[in-house]
């Protein structure tokens, strides 16, 4: 009984394998017949009453509209990390993050012994170098009268000079520190240090709190200016030929899709990334005070236009995931050529083909559907 049942199995797996082999080839030959019937015949009669008219394809200047995103970005100069030169202690600040701040605004107050030693270190400097001014001026008027050694001469000028020069690094410091040497006295020394902002804009991020020690490599906060973001789209390799700096660029927030803002390409990265990208930088102009650093934006770029054919959309038909337009050819006879296809703009879209004469060859330029309607029976018959 097992030996029939295997058997009968075995003969049923056959039987199915062969009808699926044929059912694909039965499928592979209508596919071929489908692709090699591209021919339709239509008496005149027929071409009037489906609406069928042709014509020649016109020749207009096509830009290619290419669809990018990105993300609004701040170059380095609008982007201002402030730290402290001498570190120390953050005394007091009221900044909080999406502030606004003025160039020259004192942001926070900063504290430590080391401010107080280098405020006196200078002043010492400084009262020992008029000391030595007034020594080295005696000096030269004693070489002058021969009452004064050469090497006593030499020493009070050496010495002199070496107290301008420390003067001078002490005097960097405290501009360094935002303490104005020449405003400094005895009774102005402070052990606070005023930090100020050195641009107008927002505060981005806030990265220290009172009390806390900072180094002078630790950011104390980051300030932007919104007045010079730009837009950094990713452009594909397959459009990166079509792009150059000064093309208009229409910019989209997706928060706000209704509005546009308008930018100018004037950047073009040149090296590709493992994404198959490039980096274009875009200027902003007009108003654009709504966009913030970090916003997702999409963006459209129209590189300059070239002469193309291009036809009525009602001329091209689509079948089988291809577009296709009908050629016309003697007595009523039509054929369907493959094309390809750009974007439609009113009502037009442009078309290729290398095998055709577009200035020569006539196409079926409305009822075009009905021609393949026409050709889809006749395969079916």
């Amino acid at each position: 009984m097992k030996a029939i049942f295997y058997i009968n199995i075995l003969a049923f797996s056959l039987i199915w394998g062969c009808k699926q082999e044929a059912d694909n080839d039965e499928k592979e030959s209508e596919q071929a017949a489908a692709i090699s019937n591209t021919k339709v015949n239509l008496s005149d009669e027929s071409i009037r009453n489906a609406g069928i008219t042709t014509g020649l394809a016109t020749y207009e200047t096509v830009s290619e509209v290419i669809r990018v995103n990105g993300e609004v970005d701040v170059p380095p100069q609008s982007l201002v990390s402030i730290s402290f030169p001498l570190g120390g202690y953050l005394k007091s600040t009221d900044l909080l993050p999406g502030m606004h701040v003025n160039k020259g605004q004192v942001i926070a107050l900063m504290e430590d012994q080391s401010y107080v030693q280098l405020q006196q270190d200078y002043l010492q400097s400084l009262s020992k170098l008029k000391l030595l001014k007034l020594d080295y001026e005696r000096q030269i008027e004693l070489r002058e009268g021969e009452a004064s050694s050469k090497k006593t001469f030499e020493t009070a000028f050496a010495e002199y000079e070496m107290q301008k020069v420390l003067v001078k690094s002490l005097s960097e410091k405290l501009k360094i520190l935002g303490v104005e040497p020449s405003a400094l006295t005895i009774e102005k020394i402070s052990r606070t240090v005023s930090v100020r902002s050195p641009i107008d804009g927002f505060v981005k991020t806030v990265m220290v709190n009172i009390g806390k020690y900072v180094n002078p490599s630790d950011v104390l906060f980051e300030i932007v200016d919104p007045r010079d973001i730009h837009a950094a789209l990713t452009v594909f390799e397959k459009d990166y030929h079509l792009l150059k700096p000064g093309q208009e660029v229409l910019v989209r927030n997706a928060g706000r899709p209704e509005k546009t803002y308008h930018a100018e390409i004037i950047l073009i990265s040149r090296n590709i990334d493992s994404t198959m990208g490039a980096t274009v930088h875009c200027h902003f102009e007009g108003d654009h005070a709504d966009l913030l650093p970090g916003m997702y934006i999409s963006a459209t770029i129209e590189p300059e236009g070239q002469q193309l054919p291009t036809v009525p959309e009602s001329a091209v038909v689509r079948h089988e995931g291809k577009h296709y337009v009908f050629t016309k050819q003697e007595k009523g006879n039509f054929t369907m050529a493959e094309v390809t296809i750009g974007e439609a703009r009113d009502g037009k879209v442009p078309i290729t083909a290398n095998y055709l004469d577009w200035a020569k060859q006539e196409i079926v330029l409305t009822g075009a559907y009905a021609l393949l309607g026409k050709l889809m029976n006749v395969e079916e018959e």
